[in-house]
């Protein structure tokens, strides 16, 4: 191990240390055992006998001795990168480590100012999360070669760990909320919710709200270790397989599974001592070490995947077609580049998704939301979008070269890199998952991340290339958008909401498969089972047929449920009963002129339906 590799291990120890610190300091209840900022007391030693003090004194102690090893590791690899400028990479993150580092700072400075007001408290720890994460990194690049050759295996494993470490994260931003609202007791029994499977929310709204972030923590936390046993298992299925460097790869997810479940039974013993000191810091500790290995083993997984030669591995190469515009006078230009980028993220789908998204906060706030929360759920909902649009370019790039409707996106045209394409997704979607988290709330926060791994993960991954009805279950990714505008706005998940994701989940069918009626041949030709390549043009406009009337009962169902006015029923009517024209008209016909109709109504359709929403909420106003 080199120098540089020894420091960057020794900081990323010495700032897991700093939060299990954290840890014990909020276990114990001593944030405020040194009122003032940066001396304690009004003085620089903390007075004896203070058990309080001293630990909050230690643990700014800790952050200061990180701070030095961070900029340490910065000046270090400022000196590294002048004799190999490969090293770009490990510059940029350690000088991002001396920024995370000082506005971790600030964060502690604010969170005693503020007597460590909950929102506080969970920001300095995401901050310390973050700053951990970005330390695993620098050591594990520092690992490999400075210069990587790109053409390596395919990313898939990748993704599967990167969508755990996420989920580890998002587990443990809602773990901060119900310490941070003294929730953690709302229930005392485990598992069971006052003797009951499922809670019976209290009449009373603010107790109901405890209970309710409680609730989404134990239930959260249950989907999170069923996403960390995959990832091992995957891991497990790799190293089966002979995938190289999945061995470590299977130590790092193998020990974040295992430690899932000791943390569970730490989850546990938090209630059941009534929030003993020991229980809650180990419970944190034990969450920032699942954080750190699988942040690890991203990371390995990533580099790994560069270092090998496509042609060792069955996998997909990183790069599969000659690079025909990256040279010389046909290399892309700037804004070529810049444009190719945008048309990753396929705007005109982002369009379609928040034409869902903010209907259904107007009909949450049964009125006009805040304008900044609209605002930060639209930059939230298109970032995640464009995050999951990406990696979807990136995973598709073999077949989008085989079919005419996508030869001509950024991968199979050769504009951009395809490892380029899926760092620019991950980034994207980290950056998504940070607005929704501090901007929104941490409800919208998990669902955006449900909804970009669905599409991702179940969909891209797992059934288009295996079922004919991938479009169906893989439609629940499109269907989520309405279900984050409304948990946006009110912090839950409600029935009008669900009712939402139904009616947007059966368009999607009869959407996409009249789309792919039209471009059936172009899915034949990149074996992709669509419906109308494995059953037919009768089959898949009967399946058409069926799901429009399924939509369109939810309407009226909406309709009841979600106390809409008669505009909104009126006008339900007569979109839905055209909707019925063209999708039995296809039926009888089976031409792909009415496939053309029936795809570019069921835009309108969408629209319109999810406008009325707007216009009855503001009728039902002005009444």
């Amino acid at each position: 191990m080199t120098r540089f590799g020894r420091l960057a291990l020794a900081t990323a120890a010495t700032t897991y240390l700093l939060v299990v610190i954290g840890a014990i300091v909020r276990s114990t209840g001593s944030g405020m055992g040194c009122p003032d900022w940066p001396t304690c007391h009004g003085a620089w030693i903390p007075p004896l006998g203070d058990n309080a003090a001293w630990i909050e004194w230690i643990h700014r102690g800790v952050a200061v001795i990180v701070g030095l090893l961070v900029l340490a590791l910065a000046w270090l690899a400022w000196r590294t990168w002048r004799e190999n400028r490969s090293q770009r990479s490990i510059l940029f993150a350690s000088l991002g480590a001396v920024a995370l580092t000082g506005f971790q700072a600030w964060l502690g400075r604010i969170t005693v100012a503020t007597n460590n007001a909950g929102e506080w408290v969970t920001a300095h720890l995401a901050a310390a999360l973050l700053l951990l994460g970005l330390l695993v990194f620098i050591y594990i690049r520092a690992r490999y070669s400075g210069a990587l050759s790109g053409r390596g295996t395919s990313q898939r494993l990748t993704l599967l760990l990167a969508f755990s470490a996420a989920c580890v994260f998002a587990v443990l931003m809602f773990g901060s909320q119900v310490t941070a609202s003294g929730s953690a007791l709302v229930f005392p029994d485990w598992p069971m919710f006052d003797g009951l499977l499922l809670p019976d929310f209290s009449d009373d709204p603010a107790l109901a709200s405890l209970q309710l972030i409680h609730f989404l923590h134990r239930f959260v936390a249950a989907a999170v270790g069923l996403v960390v046993l995959a990832a091992a298992w995957a891991c497990w299925r790799a190293t089966r397989a002979g995938v190289p460097g999945a061995e470590r790869l299977l130590g790092l997810a193998g020990t974040a599974a295992a430690l899932y479940a000791v943390q569970v039974i730490v989850g546990a013993l938090q209630i059941t001592t009534g929030l003993a000191a020991w229980a809650v810091a180990l419970h944190l500790a034990l969450g920032a070490a699942i954080w750190a290995l699988l942040a690890g083993a991203v990371f390995v997984a990533y580099f790994e995947a560069r270092s090998v030669p496509a042609t060792e591995t069955g996998e997909p190469s990183d790069e599969t077609a000659p690079p025909a515009r990256r040279t010389g006078a046909e290399a892309p230009t700037v804004r070529e580049r810049v444009v190719a980028y945008v048309a990753l993220t396929k705007p005109r789908i982002i369009e379609l998704l928040l034409v869902t998204t903010v209907p259904a906060m107007v009909l949450a706030a049964r009125g006009i939301p805040p304008p900044w929360l609209v605002l930060w759920t639209l930059v939230g909902g298109s970032l995640a979008a464009g995050a999951a649009n990406a990696i979807n370019c990136y995973l598709d790039r073999d077949i989008d070269e085989l079919m005419n409707r996508t030869r001509r996106r950024p991968l199979p045209a050769h504009v951009i890199e395809p490892e380029d394409a899926l760092v620019f997704g991950l980034v994207l979607g980290v950056i998504a998952f940070a607005v929704m988290a501090t901007l929104v709330n941490l409800v919208a926060a998990f669902l955006t991340l449900v909804a970009m791994a669905f599409y991702v993960v179940v969909y891209t991954m797992l059934l288009k290339r295996s079922t004919p009805q991938n479009i169906v279950l893989g439609g629940a990714a499109g269907a989520l958008p309405p279900v984050i505008g409304w948990s946006a706005v009110t912090g839950d998940i409600g029935l009008p909401a669900l009712l939402l994701f139904a009616i947007v989940f059966y368009w999607t069918p009869p959407h996409f498969w009249a789309l792919s009626l039209r471009l059936r041949r172009d899915y034949a030709a990149a074996r992709v089972p669509m419906l109308p390549v494995t059953h037919g043009v009768p089959e898949t406009t009967r399946q058409i047929a069926v799901y429009s009337v399924l939509m369109v009962a939810l309407t009226l169902a909406f309709f009841a449920i979600g106390r809409m006015g008669l505009v909104f029923l009126a006008g339900a009517l007569i979109l839905g009963g055209l909707f019925l024209f063209q999708a039995f008209a296809m039926w009888r016909e089976g031409t792909d002129v009415r496939a053309v109709r029936l795809y570019r109504y069921s835009i309108t359709y969408l629209s319109g339906l999810f406008g009325l929403i707007v216009i009855d909420v503001f009728v039902h106003l002005a009444i």
